[in-house]
């Protein structure tokens, strides 16, 4: 019994171990390690620091010019922030958004929710979202999830299999395998977060970003 138990131990901590490795990234950069790490890999990336704040550092990203800021937990980093450098006027602003989660949407490392994502969180051209803000304290933001890396290739060989008329044997048990595969790696995409949000300032706005490593984040084990 003990050597069950031992085994299916080691199992969990190897899975779990499995899972870490495959974290959000932000430009294909790990979101995770030290932050004078990340500074130099984003640094590589073509990004400069900041002439006023040193922890913040200046570049291009999407087309359009941010901030980046590097927030850690335990000296790990566990967010990379992106905020739009400039503000702009309320058409504009809505129009980004509706832009950027339609990017989101066709990208296909990202997965989004269950509904659909365009009618749930798109802003009616007519909305006056400064009034919205403002009495009503509503929150303009989207939500969605980096795929694991072995997403897409677990998925396309389900279809394979599901395609044939039959299976045999060794065929009917790599398709039960690859469905429990799936699932744990779709549950591991919900530690992958990326969400945007409109950010407003006196009647401007501007979008802020956020690349999340869930297992990095503090989850009151100082308190």
């Amino acid at each position: 019994m003990k050597k069950v138990i031992l085994v299916l131990g080691v199992l969990a901590l190897t899975l779990e171990m499995n899972a870490q490795k495959d974290i959000t990234q932000f430009l294909d950069i790990p979101v995770d390690g030290y932050k004078p790490e990340m500074i130099q890999k984003l640094k590589s990336r073509g990004f400069t620091i900041n002439q006023h704040e040193e922890d913040i550092l200046d570049g291009e990203f999407n087309g359009t010019n941010v901030h980046i800021s590097i927030q850690t937990n335990n000296n790990k980093v566990w967010r990379i922030a992106v905020l739009e450098a400039n503000y702009t006027d309320e058409t504009n602003i809505k129009i980004k958004f509706n832009n950027l989660i339609q990017q989101f949407v066709n990208n296909k490392r990202y997965s989004t929710q269950s509904d659909s994502t365009i009618a749930k969180f798109n802003i009616p051209k007519d909305e006056d979202i400064s009034y919205e803000i403002a009495v009503n304290n509503k929150r303009y933001e989207a939500s969605f999830y980096q795929k694991s890396v072995k997403y897409d290739s677990l998925i396309n060989e389900r279809d394979l299999l599901v395609a044939k008329d039959t299976l045999n044997d060794k065929e009917n048990d790599r398709f039960y395998a690859l469905i429990e595969e799936t699932i744990k790696v779709s549950l591991n995409s919900l530690n992958k977060g990326v969400w945007f949000m409109i950010d407003e300032d006196y009647r401007k706005y501007r979008i802020l970003i956020f690349y999340e490593n869930e297992y990095n984040k503090a989850n009151g084990e100082g308190l």
